[in-house]
């Protein structure tokens, strides 16, 4: 047992997480999602939203930690109108809505206070673009007659990649992918991530989606791009801020956006793919 316990010890510390915990909530919020998903969809998208209504609560404390400071009720505001927007108006209706909200908090921060104005315009220029329109395009999968799949092959993806070079990095990890940003993400660990999300994503496209596996193994290789750059994008923020993690609500992850920044990133990738490929009937 003691033994055991040294192991475990060992992994926590490599890794820079707790692994029981993390195993946990991960779990948890795979069972959430599909409960609401399978259920029903308007479900789903309650949860994103308020998903996403933390991860933005969650930036602008961030943000005021590092010295801007933003409207936190504006904020969630424009969140809630382009996820609506994306949920009833599809891929027009959200970018219709980015284009009409960002000018809209950028005119109130001028108004409420113009010190130090291109900062706080352009945090929350990003705010809004990372979190609600990244995370629309989660709800326009989920959207759909074959959203319980799409949401299930943006799930596998992810989970392919964050897993695998998790496992990869924290066993045979020797060398950084990227040390000045995340130093613990390892080119082992991509490598593992890689073979991983390849293999799962042949698989769900073959028997899942009923496409050509090659088709889902290509996607899967867009994905570890998408997947590793959201979670580099994310850390480079928390360098940048000084911040350890986003916060704690999660434990064994951080915070909403620590669990969700390569989710944010993939969404659009994998959306754009599934319409690519009905629309050519691939």
């Amino acid at each position: 047992m003691s033994d055991f316990h040294s192991l475990n010890e060992a992994i926590n510390a490599k890794a820079g997480r707790k692994l029981g915990p993390s195993i946990l909530v991960s779990i948890s919020i795979l069972a959430v999602v599909f409960l609401t998903i399978s259920f029903a969809q308007i479900l789903f998208a309650i949860f994103a939203w308020v998903a996403l209504l933390l991860a933005a609560r969650e930036l602008t404390r961030a943000y005021k930690a590092g010295g801007v400071e933003l409207p936190e009720n504006a904020i969630a505001i424009a969140v809630t109108v382009l996820l609506a927007s994306a949920w009833y108006g599809r891929v027009s209706g959200l970018a219709v809505a980015t284009a009409i909200a960002i000018p809209n908090v950028l005119v109130y921060i001028l108004f409420k206070n113009p010190k130090d104005f291109v900062r706080k315009s352009t945090a929350a220029a990003f705010a809004i673009f990372y979190l609600a329109f990244l995370g629309g395009f989660i709800l326009l999968l989920a959207h759909d007659k074959d959203g319980l799949a799409r949401i299930f092959t943006l799930v596998v993806l992810v989970s392919c990649n964050d897993t695998f070079a998790y496992i990869f990095g924290v066993l045979l990890g020797k060398h950084p992918l990227a040390p000045h940003i995340s130093p613990k993400k390892t080119w082992e660990g991509l490598i593992g991530s890689v073979i991983a999300t390849t293999i799962g994503s042949a698989l769900v496209f073959q028997y899942s989606l009923g496409h050509s596996w090659w088709i889902g193994a290509a996607i899967g290789l867009v994905a570890v791009v998408t997947a590793t750059c959201g979670d580099l994008i994310e850390s480079a923020v928390k360098r940048d801020l000084a911040i350890k993690d986003m916060g704690t609500i999660l434990p064994g992850h951080g915070g909403i956006l620590d669990r969700i920044d390569s989710v944010l990133f993939t969404g659009p990738a994998v959306w754009f793919a599934l319409e690519f490929i009905k629309h050519f009937n691939l």
